[in-house]
C-alpha cells in the first residue's frame, strides 16, 4: 500500500509541475511581451535557464533570481530608465513567481489563507488517520481521564497515560486533523502556518506597534492538528537555562528545580547529535528524535565563526553549565530530515492501543463541573454539526495551549469574576486566568545584502521536484533546512539587569531573510502586509542575503487575554502590551548593533554584506541607520514567535495571579488540570516546544502516582 501511495504521489507531482511551470512561463511572457529586442535572449534564459549544481546536486530547475538574466545582458529591468513598463517592473520586483512545487503544497494543504485553483484535496489519502479501535464505532459515555487538546503535550500525555497496566481509558479531543507527508518537510515550515493546521488567532490593535502588519495587528498562529503546534514550529529543540527552571521553583513550586525536570527532558530525547550524542545531559532511549540540520550554507560558518571572534564559543546551547552561553549550529526535533511532531512520536506507535480514543475534527465548547462540590466530571463537544457530552471518572486534562486552555477554563466558570460576571457566566472559580502572559517577540529587518551569488536559500532553488525526491528518498538536501534557520546565539545585552549570566536574546541566524520568496508566503507568514514589503523589502527579490532575528528572550511588558463572548467559536481577545515597558525597546535596540557588527566583522566579508536600510512607510522622517530610525522599524516590523505563556499561570496558593498548583491542579477545582505552556509563570530562554514536552512527561507521571491506588 505504501509503495501505491508514493506512485501516485509522483505521478501527482509529475503532472501538477508540468501544467504549473507552464501556466507560470505563459503568464510571465504575457507580462513581459512588449520588451525590446535587446532582452530576446533574456526571455530565452526564463524559457529554458541553465541548471546549477554544487556537489553534484541540482539545487533548482527554473528561474530563481528573474532579474539576473537582464543584467547578465546589461539591461537593469528595475531602473528609472529602463524601457520596461511599470507593471513589468513591479512583476520583476514584487510578483516574484513562486516555486511551482510550492504552489501545489498550498493548494494541496487544506488552507484558510490561500486560494487555490483546485479545491479538492488529493493529497488526503497520505494523512494520518487515527480511527476508534476495533469495535467501536463511536466514543465511549466515560472515561477514565478525557484530553482536551493533542497537541505539543496532549499526544505526550495520552501516550504515558495509556501505557501502564492495569490500562487506564482515554479520550483525546482534537480541533484539528492528522498531519500529512507535506508537513513533514522541514523547509515549509513557515508556509504551514498560513494552512488549516494553523489557528489564525492575531493580536488586537494595539498603538504603536505592529505598524508594518496587516490591519496593523500582529499574528499569533497556534497549532491545529493532532500534534498541535509541533506540526507547525520550526522544530528547534531548546530547553531553557538552568536558572530558568531554578527560578521558577524558587518562586514556591516544587519539584520544578532545573536537577528535577533535566530527567524529563532527557527522557523523551533521542540524541543523534554528531558532537553531543553522548553527553550526559542528553537522552538517548526517547521517542523525540534531536539531530543536526543535514544541510547549511557557508553563511552559517560565517556566523559561528563571528561568534568566536566576540568572545562566544561554538557550544551545545542547551548544555547543563549555568554559565556558558555561546552559539551553535541549530538542533531540530526530526528524524532523518522529516519533522517528527508529538503526534508522530508519540502518539502514532501507539494509535492501535484498544485504551486510547482519539476524535480528531472535534471542538471542545467547556468542561462541565459540578457546582456544589465543584468536581468536573464532563467535557462538552462539538463534531460534525452535533454536540456531545462524555463523562470522565478521574479527571479533565486541558492541554489546549496558551490560548484555548483559559478559554475553555473561563467558558466554564473558572477566571476573573468580574469579567465572567459581565458575560453572564456562572463563577464556579475566581482566578486570574488569562491575566498573565508573556510572548517571545523578534525582529527580522537586520539584513545584509551579498555581493555573491548562490551563498543563500531562495524558494526557487530550494523547493523543486529534485529537491523533494532526494529529501523523500534520502532526508537530506536543502529542503531539510527548518524554515531556513541554520544557528542559534545567546548574547546578554549591555542593558541586561540580570546579576546572573542569564541571557536576554536569542540570535536567529538564517541561510536567508524575508526576501527568500519574494514576498510570498513566507511574510505572510508573519502578516507584513503588501504596503510595507513593497515599499521596503521588494528591490530584494532575487538576490542573495543573510540575516540573524533577535529575539526577546526575557520581555518585561505583560500582556493579558480575555473572551470576545460566549461562544467556543469565537477567539479570544488578545492584547500583547509589546514594548510597553521601556527595557525590551532598549534590548532590541542593543540586539540590532550587535546583528550589525557581526554582520560587518571579518567572517562575513568574503560575502561582501552590506547592511540593508529597508525604506519603511513610517519612518520617513528618521535618518536611515539612526537609532530613531531602528526604533521606529522595531515598532513597524515587530512580530510574534509564538511562545505564549503564563495564562494559566503556575504558582503557589500565596501567588494572587496563580491558576494552577505546582501539580498543575486547577485551584478550587477537583478532577482539573491544565497540562501546556500557559502554566509557565514567566519567560523562559527557550522556544515553547520542548519544555511543554518535558511538563507533559512531568505530569504524566503526577496523575499516575495520584491515582496509583485505584482500582479499574
Amino acid at each position: 500500500m505504501g509503495t501505491m501511495k508514493f506512485s501516485v504521489l509522483w505521478i501527482f507531482i509529475a503532472y501538477q509541475l508540468i501544467y504549473v511551470n507552464n501556466a507560470y512561463k505563459i503568464d510571465l511572457l504575457d507580462d513581459l511581451t512588449s520588451v525590446t529586442d535587446d532582452t530576446e535572449n533574456v526571455l530565452e534564459e526564463i524559457e529554458s535557464p541553465s541548471q546549477n549544481y554544487r556537489n553534484g546536486k541540482i539545487l533548482w530547475t527554473f528561474p530563481g533570481n528573474l532579474t539576473e538574466p537582464f543584467k547578465k545582458n546589461g539591461v537593469n529591468p528595475t531602473s528609472e530608465g529602463s524601457k520596461l513598463t511599470e507593471r513589468q517592473k513591479r512583476f520583476l520586483l514584487w510578483s516574484y513567481p513562486q516555486s511551482p512545487l510550492v504552489d501545489m503544497i498550498m493548494q494541496t494543504m487544506a488552507n484558510n489563507n490561500y486560494s487555490p485553483k483546485n479545491s479538492h484535496d488529493p493529497f488526503d489519502f497520505l494523512r494520518d488517520s487515527y480511527p476508534l479501535p476495533k469495535g467501536h464505532t463511536t466514543p465511549l459515555e466515560e472515561y477514565d481521564y478525557i484530553i482536551v487538546g493533542g497537541g505539543t503535550s496532549g499526544s505526550v500525555l495520552a501516550s504515558r497515560l495509556t501505557e501502564d497496566k492495569p490500562k487506564a481509558t482515554v479520550l483525546v479531543i482534537e480541533a484539528g486533523k492528522p498531519e500529512m507527508l507535506i508537513s513533514d518537510i522541514p523547509a515549509l515550515a513557515r508556509y504551514l502556518q498560513l494552512t488549516d493546521y494553523a489557528w489564525p488567532y492575531t493580536m488586537e490593535h494595539q498603538s504603536g506597534v505592529c505598524l508594518g502588519s496587516d490591519e496593523q495587528r500582529c499574528y499569533w498562529p497556534r497549532g491545529k492538528a493532532l500534534g498541535g503546534s509541533s506540526v507547525t514550529d520550526f522544530m528547534l529543540y531548546t530547553r531553557g537555562r538552568p536558572q530558568d527552571w531554578d527560578r521558577i521553583a524558587a518562586d514556591g513550586n516544587y519539584g520544578w528545580t532545573h536537577d528535577e525536570v533535566l530527567k524529563y527532558f532527557m527522557k523523551s530525547e533521542r540524541s543523534e547529535l554528531r558532537k553531543y550524542k553522548n553527553a550526559s545531559y542528553r537522552g538517548r532511549d526517547g521517542e523525540l528524535t534531536v539531530e543536526n540540520v543535514p544541510f547549511k550554507t557557508g553563511l552559517v560558518e560565517a556566523f559561528l565563526q563571528a561568534g568566536r571572534n566576540f568572545g562566544h564559543p561554538t557550544v551545545d546551547y542547551n548544555n547543563n553549565s549555568p554559565d556558558e552561553l555561546g552559539f551553535g549550529y541549530v538542533q531540530t526535533t526530526t528524524t532523518k530530515g522529516h519533522r517528527l511532531s508529538t503526534a508522530k512520536a508519540f502518539l502514532h506507535p501507539h494509535k492501535r492501543r484498544k485504551n486510547l480514543h482519539i476524535l480528531t475534527e472535534a471542538r471542545a465548547g467547556k468542561v462541565i463541573i459540578e457546582p456544589l462540590t465543584k468536581r468536573a466530571y464532563a467535557v462538552e463537544y462539538f463534531k460534525n454539526g452535533a454536540k456531545y457530552t462524555v463523562r470522565c471518572r478521574r479527571e479533565v486534562i486541558l492541554a489546549a495551549g496558551p490560548i484555548a486552555s483559559p478559554q475553555l477554563l473561563m467558558l466554564s466558570g473558572i477566571g476573573p469574576q468580574e469579567h465572567l460576571q459581565t458575560l453572564g457566566i456562572p463563577v464556579l472559580a475566581n482566578l486570574q486566568v488569562g491575566r498573565s502572559l508573556y510572548d517571545h517577540i523578534a525582529f527580522p529587518g537586520v539584513i545584509f545584502k551579498l555581493n555573491t551569488s548562490n551563498a543563500s536559500l531562495l524558494e526557487p532553488k530550494v523547493a523543486t521536484l529534485p529537491n523533494l525526491m532526494q529529501w523523500l528518498q534520502f532526508g537530506d538536501g536543502l529542503l531539510t533546512s527548518p524554515g531556513m534557520i541554520e544557528a542559534l546565539g545567546y548574547i546578554k545585552t549591555s542593558v541586561s539587569k540580570d546579576p546572573e549570566q542569564v541571557p536576554d536574546v536569542e540570535l536567529i541566524s538564517m541561510g536567508t531573510s524575508i526576501n527568500v520568496d519574494g514576498g510570498g508566503a513566507f511574510r505572510k507568514s508573519w502578516r507584513i502586509s503588501d504596503k510595507t514589503y513593497v515599499k521596503s523589502f521588494s528591490s530584494l527579490n532575487g538576490m542573495d542575503t543573510w540575516s540573524a532575528i533577535p529575539m526577546l528572550l526575557q520581555p518585561k511588558s505583560t500582556g493579558y487575554l480575555e473572551l470576545r463572548d460566549t461562544s467556543p467559536y469565537s477567539f479570544p481577545k488578545l492584547y500583547g502590551n509589546y514594548l510597553k515597558d521601556r527595557q525590551d525597546m532598549d534590548t532590541l535596540l542593543e540586539a540590532i548593533k550587535y546583528v550589525i557588527k557581526l554582520g560587518e566583522s571579518e567572517p562575513f566579508k568574503k560575502y561582501g554584506t552590506s547592511l540593508f536600510l529597508a525604506d519603511y512607510p513610517s519612518c520617513s522622517e528618521h535618518t536611515p541607520g539612526s537609532d530613531p530610525y531602528w526604533e521606529c522599524a522595531i515598532r513597524t516590523m515587530v512580530i510574534s514567535l509564538h511562545h505564549q505563556v503564563g495564562t494559566c499561570k503556575m504558582g503557589p496558593p500565596s501567588d494572587s495571579y496563580a491558576v494552577v498548583d505546582p501539580e498543575l491542579r486547577v485551584y478550587g477545582i477537583e478532577g482539573l488540570r491544565v497540562v501546556d505552556a500557559s502554566i509557565i509563570p514567566k519567560p523562559i530562554c527557550a522556544h515553547s516546544t520542548v519544555p511543554t514536552i518535558m511538563i507533559a512527561e512531568k505530569a504524566a507521571d503526577m496523575i499516575k502516582q495520584t491515582w496509583s491506588n485505584a482500582s479499574v
